[in-house]
């Protein structure tokens, strides 16, 4: 891809309100996002809800302690890193990757969201316990919206 494409992609990204853009063009594939991601997980295959995928690297959630929020309990609160549909496991009728009570790793897979048929693993940043599951499997998620609390 020509690098004034890239430029004026870049362009299209500042003046816009997305979050993320991406633009195949035959085998070249370009992503960018406003976001910086800290850590890239390797590729993971994931049992799709829908017809089974090839999972996205994995992008840990923009986390927040904020015990204050309304209705959550008090810890650090993991969040969605992009609009799409939360699933709690791999599979449809799976076992959830965790339940309220489970204590969880830095790194722990906690749940996908599926956003443009790309499924992204949301993984711990926070060593704990889940004191809440805040989305429900197959809903609809915003950005930054609270999923997990690890207390």
């Amino acid at each position: 891809m020509d690098l004034r494409k890239v430029k004026k992609l870049i362009e299209l990204l500042e003046e816009s309100n997305l979050s993320e853009l991406e633009i195949k063009e035959g085998e070249e594939v370009v992503r960018l996002s406003r976001f910086p991601t800290t850590v890239a997980a390797a590729p993971q295959m994931l049992a799709a809800p829908a017809p089974a995928m090839a999972a996205a690297p994995a992008t840990p959630a923009p986390a927040a302690s904020n015990p204050t929020e309304a209705g959550l309990p008090p810890g650090n609160v993991v969040r969605a890193p992009m609009v799409g549909t939360f699933y709690a496991s791999a599979t449809p009728g799976g076992e959830p990757f965790v339940k309220v009570g489970q204590a969880v790793k830095i790194g722990d897979p906690l749940g996908v969201i599926e956003a443009m048929k790309m499924f992204n693993q949301i993984e711990a940043e926070f060593a704990g316990t889940v004191a809440a599951i805040v989305a429900e499997n197959g809903q609809a998620v915003e950005f930054d919206q609270p999923l997990f609390v690890i207390g």
